[in-house]
């Protein structure tokens, strides 16, 4: 291979290899299921983490992680753009530029782990330019305890792994972008 290549298969859908907990709804007033991202929750653009709301979280959520996940990235393992963790139970939605670092963008308690680019908080949409559009995974567990204890110092590998021990549900949107 010599340039700029992208000819791949496309990755699975990254949850369809996990299994299946209850779920729940996610939705957002920036973005739909299925359709392309806005310019402005890419590195392009605005660069931030667009409304998000849930409902329907099972009786047993003690917390809620919330991330947002390129399975499409010329890489082994994709690429995490924004993993929040510990927020909390009783919360139902983040507005738009939560995933900000700074200023009170998240509830009290949680926090941001570093993207895939070693940025904390939201990284905005950046596939290569000319390759095909990529998938946006937009996803909030639940989980059945008040906290995974872990910090910023984790990565969102370190996160997920930990989210598998303790999701009660999982609600998903798909995005895509393309440069």
């Amino acid at each position: 291979m010599t340039g700029q290549d992208f000819d791949r298969p496309l990755p699975p859908d990254p949850y369809s290899l996990l299994p299946v907990p209850a779920t729940f709804t996610l939705k957002s007033a920036d973005v739909t299921d299925g359709e392309p991202l806005a310019v402005d929750f890419s590195v392009d653009g605005a660069d931030e983490s667009p409304h998000l709301a849930w409902s329907g979280a099972p009786a047993a959520t003690r917390s809620f992680v919330v991330s947002c996940f390129d399975p499409d990235a010329p890489t082994p393992s994709g690429y995490w753009h924004w993993t929040a963790v510990d927020v909390p139970a009783d919360m139902t939605s983040l507005e738009r530029g939560a995933g900000a670092v700074g200023g009170a963008a998240l509830p009290a308690g949680a926090f941001h782990v570093p993207s895939d680019g070693g940025r904390l908080g939201f990284e905005g949409a950046g596939p290569p330019p000319g390759d095909h559009p990529h998938r946006y995974v937009f996803a909030v567990h639940a989980l059945d305890v008040p906290s995974l204890g872990l910090s910023e110092a984790n990565s969102a590998v370190h996160v997920a792994f930990n989210v598998y021990f303790h999701v009660v549900a999982r609600a998903t949107l798909t995005t895509t972008f393309r440069r």
